[in-house]
């Protein structure tokens, strides 16, 4: 099966935050918290899968108070933080929403992703990403963690699902005049 045809069927995005949704850079503050920096077009991509009705979440290894806040704007449904073993959180998020591993999208970079990227529907590699993890992603993306390498495997499954950028911009207008908060 091509990429395209696994993306159609995709019915959640899930991904990992240090190294994927982040360039993997952290900056710790005296009181131990830590700094992230998360690139604006990916954000506007998991908004954008929202709206054509796709659900995300993450499955990280840390665990991050400005995380949980970055989350809630993104209005990411399933956020799991300090996770060791992502898959059995993949298959209690599979269960919750009755979901099999083919309806499910994955994006990470290291190690601790492996066990994800092996079973999701459809996988993906950040282009900085360790060669493991490309060795067993369906896709790599050409960018880099934490600056577009989510809004990349967004984009590719919005496009095999049939999405036309009209129909998202026109839907992405609506949400911001209702909130004006994204």
């Amino acid at each position: 099966m091509n990429i395209k045809e696994r993306a159609s069927k995709i019915k959640m995005i899930l991904m990992d935050v240090d190294g994927t949704l982040t360039d993997g850079t952290l900056a710790v503050l005296p009181d131990g918290e830590e700094l992230k920096s998360y690139y604006v077009r990916d954000g506007m991509g998991i908004l954008m899968a929202h709206l054509m009705g796709l659900k995300t979440g993450i499955i990280t290894g840390k665990k991050s108070k400005a995380l949980e806040k970055r989350a809630i704007k993104l209005y990411i449904s399933e956020l799991h933080q300090g996770i060791f073993n992502k898959k059995q959180t993949l298959e209690e998020i599979c269960r919750k929403h009755e979901l099999d591993f083919q309806e499910i999208a994955y994006i990470g970079d290291d190690l601790g992703d492996l066990s994800v990227i092996k079973v999701a529907g459809l996988s993906a590699a950040v282009a900085d990403a360790h060669p493991e993890i490309k060795k067993h992603s369906h896709m790599i993306c050409s960018l880099y963690g934490g600056k577009g390498a989510v809004r990349e495997f967004i984009d590719i499954i919005l496009e095999s699902q049939g999405y036309t950028w009209d129909a998202i911009e026109e839907k992405f207008i609506a949400l911001w005049t209702k909130n004006n908060t994204i």
